[in-house]
């Protein structure tokens, strides 16, 4: 396929002067020895030096590059892999992994005099097993290239998140993400089955792969599912695959307050119900998006007519305060599900927005939502904040944030202050850091309190994987400073 485009691009007079030296010329000859692609043209570096944070697209639209990666690392196989981590770690350079670079949170961008290894190269479906029902799949294949891959013999992954056209499978691994009928077919942590991975210092290991479970002491592969390319750099993986739905449902229902509709998801959930997609959308969201004065509930399920029906008619029982809606809804929001295009617009009208998404559990999610929402409707200039529940569980759901707002001073700092306000918040109400996005660089400042007694814990395990930080440093809130 075309690769996926960033959201923005460089202005050509941005390289015209100022372009910092490029790798050491020893680098450079030690990875032309073992044979391993790559460029140093100032283009290719500056546009691997970010990804779809919105910090950067602003910093595009300016023509300002604040981070220079040495080179561009272009490996094909597992082993060019771990000779460039080998060759990394005598050069003491640092290595950030690099998929579609379709993160929100900075997760890939490299830092100056990095190594940006781009994984796009690894880029084949390896192996099928139609009878257990699994694909073996290198970490470059993109979103699209995967479905269409298995699609032709009857199946689907079923994992799609707003990221699909741009992200690959290493980047759903690295990033622990979740796709939007995630409700249905689990979340990226439920579909992988095995994972090769290379470590900072070259050695390759293969987790996973023997069984769907096992009880061999604790689940190592799991140790790098949302490592954001820390840890070590994820070459392949082994996917779990459901067979292609023939048959699917859609439904649409308002509630009053977004709390009636929360509790209804929440019921829903308890009964042991699982809907695809079952997405609640607040007034001003709701409004925005279908042009209805109640707070939206959609709702799609796709599988086996005997349990798409079944679930169905729960949500219907679960939904007996609300008005019955067009179901129309659900395709309008099909339609645009994916579509981020007037992002990059905004930004360069200095419109600061983002989005962010945290979790909770049904008990805390009304009172975290009401304390985000009033801290961000608190920041001078802000312009307009709502939310929506997108994925949910027995126990609890993902929130997701949207706010706007036309600083009259540094956007930078307005952006800053929304996210600490808003961060400070969730975790106060008991909420749950990220649930789909990860940490990258933008929540990394986060990650102490958020993960308490237990960040020791990942700092040690750092240390042990990685002693040199050669890995992706400052992501996650380790080997490096955060932003």
């Amino acid at each position: 396929m075309t690769r996926p485009q960033m959201p923005n691009e460089y202005p050509d007079a941005t390289f015209s002067a100022d372009v910092p030296d490029p790798a050491p010329a020893s680098l450079v000859r030690a990875l032309e020895a073992v044979n391993v692609a790559y460029d140093v043209s100032p283009r290719e570096r500056a546009s691997h030096g970010r990804d779809w944070w919105p910090l950067s697209i602003r910093d595009v639209s300016h023509g300002h590059v604040p981070h220079w990666p040495g080179i561009v690392v272009r490996p094909r196989t597992a082993l060019d892999v771990s000779n460039v981590m080998r060759l990394a770690n005598e050069h003491a350079v640092a290595v950030t992994a690099q998929g579609g670079r379709s993160g929100v949170l900075g997760g890939a961008v490299a830092p100056t005099g990095a190594i940006a290894l781009d994984l796009t190269g690894l880029d084949q479906v390896l192996s099928l097993d139609t009878t257990s029902g699994t694909v073996r799949v290198q970490a470059g294949v993109f979103g699209p290239d995967l479905e269409e891959h298995v699609g032709a013999f009857g199946w689907t992954v079923g994992h799609f998140p707003q990221s699909f056209d741009l992200a690959t499978v290493g980047g759903w691994i690295a990033c622990r993400g979740a796709g939007q009928y995630s409700n249905r077919y689990g979340k990226i942590e439920d579909i992988v089955r095995a994972l090769t991975v290379v470590l900072a210092n070259g050695d390759v290991v293969e987790l996973g792969g023997r069984a769907p479970r096992q009880a061999v002491g604790p689940d190592l592969l799991q140790l790098f599912v949302g490592s954001e390319g820390t840890l070590g750099v994820i070459t392949d993986a082994t996917l779990v695959m459901h067979p292609k739905p023939t048959y699917e449902r859609r439904a649409a229902y308002g509630f009053d307050s977004f709390e009636e509709g929360l509790d209804a998801c929440r019921r829903i959930m308890q009964r042991n119900t699982h809907p695809a997609v079952l997405r609640l959308y607040d007034h001003a969201e709701s409004e925005r998006s279908f042009g209805i004065d109640r707070c939206a509930l959609i709702v799609l399920d796709e599988g086996d007519p005997l349990l798409v029906d079944a679930t169905m008619s729960i949500v219907l029982d679960e939904c007996f305060q609300a008005a019955t809606l067009d179901d129309e809804l659900v395709e309008r929001w099909l339609s645009h599900r994916n579509d981020v295009s007037a992002l990059a617009s905004l930004w360069e009208h200095d419109i600061v927005v983002d989005t962010i998404e945290v979790s909770g559990s049904w008990a805390t999610l009304a009172p975290l939502r009401r304390h985000v929402i009033g801290a961000l409707e608190s920041i001078e200039d802000m312009l307009v904040v709502s939310a929506h529940q997108s994925h949910a569980y027995s126990d609890g759901a993902c929130l997701y944030f949207t706010f706007a707002g036309r600083p009259t001073g540094d956007p930078t700092e307005f952006y800053r202050r929304a996210w600490d306000e808003a961060t400070n918040e969730v975790l106060a109400n008991g909420g749950s850091l990220s649930h789909h996005h990860g940490i990258g660089r933008n929540r990394a400042r986060f990650v102490p309190a958020a993960l308490a007694s237990a960040f020791p814990l990942l700092v040690a395990l750092k240390s042990q994987l990685d002693p040199h930080n050669i890995l992706n440093p400052g992501a996650l809130g380790i080997g490096g400073a955060p932003w």
